[in-house]
């Protein structure tokens, strides 16, 4: 009896056990198990929204978020009934709309239904109009329940300008920890704009790694991102990019930028940064307008011309001793670009050729027992600040002070013509740009409005920081300086001297990797930064070009310098800038380059059509447009094929088609 009452009582304390732990499971960690089951077979799943579109100034898509489908088949919820009344049809449509057999549909959804598969994929990538016509389809029509139709999508970044401009369009990307990385505009506005807010959907789990959406609805719908329109003009970056890519190919440079910005707003209406790979071809490698801060060379002398000018130390017409082209200081050397520099000559005569040793002497001689007095004076014209654009990355101006680091008693000569001191291509442009604009500075912006649909919720407007970076008199003076450096037969930029219309700015030569002092190792930066037309600025416009060939040319007259000009006369012949200027003085300009020639031959043979095959797809249009034909394009790149023969009276043609390689 004492072993039959042990086994019984063993057996009453696994009955009590079995009973407190069924109450603690039940109702103590009740909660907490029935969630613990849930999230294994029920699981809340992030809708991604909607991202806003990216425009040009002019409506065009910079960048756009287009929804891919996903198209899945759950066997198992559809009746045998519906299943054989409506898989012929099902397959005949799925065979017509992705051409492919009929059969291969009906062996796909036999076998998935033989297999009890509630998951198996039919289409994936598909856009919104082919999602909506396979919802339609026979079977699917009938839904989730008794079609088996099961929907998921992705939303997709597309850019339609493919690489041009796409440091600056931009992307914003997360990566599996969550972190985010954010580049150009696209980055920029995308948490505060363009990201929009999740929405939550909740999914069952059907198989390993496969959940299917429960329900018809979502638990929280996703909120759309809003919409940038951008400053960019797509017809200027396109003469940006192209000319830019012409250049670094003709000099083989390391890689370069251009930037094109409207005068009086700051609008940035082209930026083009474009890098070399190791087979030699250029893509937009990084943002080099924005971010890359170098030593200017010579373009700076006009931050130096201005500051000595407002301290009244120096006039245009004070005379400096060019001494040969050669300044000795201590145990450096200033050298001038001319063997034998250019005897005594005025400040003005200095700036228009370039004269290293005549500013090397106006500042240092000058500044030298107070040479915080330039650096304060530099500092208040806002050379040592940032822009502040919203684009992350935008590179940090160096400007020392006397006793920084790095500060020595030849900083003041060397500053003078941009050495020892750095700054971004956008930041040397914003200058000269308060020099176009009669001193006021303004910020350039990327950034016009944001929309939500039609409705204008935020709109940029112009911002200027500075009313006066200098006096009116100052200003005066740089202005017309800066028209005597492409003046024909006297300044640095005189090649790129038109009488069709003006032009105002500054070449820049500025030797890089000097210090170690290995001539295998010596590159050059070449530049050209100014605006057009002289009188009545409308752009302002740089170019910078990296590590061009030494053995084909170097200087920023004849690197950069082109550049410029063939920007400035395609932008100036498609923009109402050109209506100042009469036919007759755009028909008598000597033009340089093969299409500024064919361009001045066809306005004074403008009875018949011309032959633009061969030509680029810009320059043709331009041309032909300026002759009074509509232009239709086809593709990109250049003319193949013109759908009006070659010597057609004009009079006869209404529409021209060009066809694009």
């Amino acid at each position: 009896m004492n072993r039959l009452y042990l086994v019984a009582g063993v057996l009453f304390l696994f009955s009590a056990g079995i009973m407190v732990k069924l109450f603690d499971i039940q109702m103590v960690k009740g909660s907490e198990y029935k969630a613990l089951a849930l999230n294994k077979t029920e699981k809340m799943f992030t809708i991604e929204p909607n991202r806003g579109n990216l425009y040009s100034a002019d409506g065009s898509l910079l960048a756009a978020s287009v929804p891919k489908y996903e198209i899945r088949f759950d066997a198992k919820t559809v009746s045998p009934e519906n299943f054989e009344a409506h898989m012929p049809a099902l397959a005949d449509s799925l065979g017509m709309l992705f051409q492919r057999p009929s059969s291969h549909y009906l062996r796909l959804f036999r076998k998935a239904r033989a297999n009890g598969n509630r998951y198996k994929l039919i289409a994936r990538n598909i856009d919104y109009l082919d999602y909506v016509r396979i919802k339609s389809f026979p079977l699917f029509e009938l839904g989730p329940y008794k079609g088996g139709f099961i929907e998921t999508h992705k939303v997709v970044r597309e850019y339609p300008l493919g690489k041009m401009a796409a440091r600056s369009i931009g992307y914003e990307r997360v990566d599996e920890k969550g972190y985010y990385t954010r580049v150009g505009l696209d980055g920029a506005f995308g948490e505060r704009y363009l990201r929009g807010k999740e929405g939550k959907r909740l999914k069952q789990k059907i198989a390993k790694g496969q959940w299917k959406p429960v329900g018809l609805d979502n638990i929280i719908e996703p909120e759309d991102g809003k919409d940038v329109i951008s400053t960019l003009d797509i017809n200027i970056q396109d003469i940006a990019h192209h000319a830019l890519l012409g250049q670094l190919e003709k000099y083989k440079a390391d890689h370069g930028c251009v930037v094109v910005m409207e005068t009086r707003t700051g609008e940035i209406k082209a930026i083009s940064n474009l890098g070399r790979t190791k087979e030699g071809k250029y893509y937009e490698k990084l943002n080099y307008a924005v971010g890359e801060s170098h030593e200017p060379g010579s373009t700076f002398k006009l931050m130096s011309l201005i500051a000595a000018l407002e301290d009244k130390v120096v006039d245009t017409s004070t005379v400096f001793d060019t001494e040969r082209g050669r300044y000795r200081l201590y145990d450096r050397v200033v050298n001038d670009s001319k063997w034998g520099g250019y005897g005594k000559i005025p400040l003005s005569r200095a700036f228009a050729v370039s004269s290293n040793t005549a500013f090397a002497k106006m500042i240092h001689e000058n500044y030298k027992t107070q040479p915080e007095k330039l650096v304060n004076r530099l500092m208040n014209m806002g050379i040592h600040k940032k822009i502040g654009l919203p684009i992350i990355g935008e590179g940090e101006p160096v400007l020392r002070f006397p006793g920084d680091k790095g500060w020595s008693g030849v900083s003041l000569a060397w500053m003078s013509h941009g050495y020892e001191i750095s700054m971004t291509p956008l930041q040397t442009l914003a200058f000269y740009n308060a020099i176009a604009n009669d001193g006021a500075y303004v910020q350039p912006k990327l950034i016009r409005e944001v929309r939500e649909g039609n409705r204008v919720l935020k709109r940029f407007g112009t911002n200027i920081t500075n009313p006066s970076i200098c006096s009116k008199s100052t200003v005066k003076k740089a202005q017309q300086l800066l028209k005597d450096v492409v003046l024909q037969d006297y300044g640095t930029g005189h090649g790129l001297y038109s009488e069709s219309f003006s032009m105002a700015g500054k070449t820049g030569t500025c030797q890089k990797n000097y210090v170690g002092k290995d001539p295998d190792k010596l590159a050059y930066i070449s530049s050209f930064v100014g605006y057009f037309p002289a009188d009545e600025p409308k752009y302002s416009c740089i170019v910078v070009i990296h590590e061009p060939d030494k053995g084909v040319g170097y200087y920023g007259a004849d690197v950069s310098g082109p550049v410029f000009k063939s920007m400035a006369q395609k932008i100036y012949t498609s923009s109402p800038v050109i209506d100042a200027v009469s036919p007759e003085r755009m028909e008598n300009e000597a033009l340089e380059d093969s299409f500024q020639k064919y361009f001045a031959t066809i306005q004074k043979q403008h009875q018949t059509v011309p032959n633009v095959r061969g030509m680029s797809g810009m320059d043709a249009v331009a041309l032909l447009e300026n002759i009074g034909l509509k232009v239709e394009v086809k593709g990109n790149g250049k003319v193949t094929k013109q759908s009006v023969d070659q010597g057609t009276d004009i009079k006869t043609v209404k529409t021209i088609t060009l066809e694009l390689s």
